[in-house]
């Protein structure tokens, strides 16, 4: 790997903690990774619910993001209610994040068909890195003097989730509290890095095509900071949206394709990130297989060989013939 492109990932996986960039993990998946950023989804789909994704991004660069994640859920039997987990694990480099966060939702009935579900989520995140392998420049640099840091950081969020079984609307913030990561050596009362609220926008709706096959357009906007402004971080991030298109199969087989760009909002100059195209296998026995491959778009076009995603899941009440319906979210 070229020196260039290894001081482009320390500088980027630095500039995510000091600055207002995306922090939390990202999946071309994201419609069957719900839980990752929305807690007001648990319960939702009538099943006990499991999901497992490894994403791995810039394929083929050394100490590039890689992320795996677990998502579980299910509805309280006869109750308006969901409980849910959400584990994470995310590496870059040599630092890396682990998230365990559980959830509860209550499902408002707005009519027959419609419903509001108002999710909170509560855990810890635990922030690690080893940076002993560096040759600084400057030994005093404020932001190294803890070679090996290992923080145990609690947090909360909520979200809500307004839903029918054809459409959907979202709105979160999975984690609330601004945690400071590193700080100022001579000030501990300034950060030299730290999380920062992370706002999710959701929607997608199913549109039935014919007895077979169904049209399924999402889209999920992120945005980091909104309306924060301090001395640490006096630029927003980039505003991210991915745009999906999927059809559905004999409700059987999902094949989709998506857009992922940075929008042009509070000043930020408008990037497109990737092309990203995936497919997903639901089985009678409740089982699920997916994959997924982003064309990147940016300047790591030439050493990044894409990156990809796996995933699996299990809805087990399916399974034990609990549930009928067809589910498009």
């Amino acid at each position: 790997m070229s020196a260039r492109i290894l001081y482009t990932l320390l500088f980027s996986c630095l500039l995510s903690l000091s600055m207002q960039a995306q922090q939390d993990p990202m999946f071309t998946k994201y419609m069957f990774m719900p839980m990752s950023y929305n807690p007001a989804y648990a319960g939702t789909a009538k099943v006990l619910d499991m999901g497992v994704l490894h994403r791995q991004q810039w394929w083929g660069i050394e100490g590039a993001p890689m992320t795996q994640a677990i998502n579980l859920h299910s509805p309280v039997e006869g109750k308006n209610i969901g409980l849910g987990l959400n584990m994470s694990l995310d590496q870059i480099a040599n630092s890396r994040q682990f998230n365990v966060y559980g959830s509860f939702a209550y499902h408002v009935p707005i009519n027959k068909a419609v419903k509001l579900s108002i999710g909170m989520q509560g855990g810890v995140s635990n922030w690690a890195a080893d940076w002993t392998d560096l040759e600084l420049e400057d030994l005093n640099d404020p932001a190294f003097q803890n070679l090996q840091p290992n923080l145990w950081l609690p947090n909360f969020g909520g979200g809500l989730y307004l839903f029918s079984e054809k459409w959907f609307v979202g709105l979160s913030a999975p984690m609330l509290i601004n945690n400071a990561l590193r700080q100022e050596t001579n000030n501990p009362n300034i950060p030299v890095a730290q999380q920062y609220r992370h706002y999710y926008v959701s929607g997608g709706v199913a549109i039935p095509l014919n007895s077979t096959m169904v049209f399924r357009p999402s889209l999920l906007v992120k945005h980091v900071g909104l309306f924060e402004k301090n001395e640490l971080n006096n630029v927003a991030a980039p505003t991210e949206m991915d745009v999906d298109l999927s059809l559905l199969f004999n409700n059987r087989l999902w094949v989709g394709a998506s857009f992922r760009t940075a929008l042009q909002v509070i000043d930020q100059t408008s990037t497109y990130d990737s092309v990203d195209f995936w497919i997903s296998m639901r089985f009678e026995n409740g089982l699920r297989i997916g994959a997924a491959y982003d064309y990147t778009l940016t300047e790591l076009q030439g050493p990044a060989q894409g990156s990809y995603e796996i995933m699996l899941g299990y809805d087990l009440m399916r399974y034990k013939g609990k549930t009928k319906h067809v589910r498009y979210f």
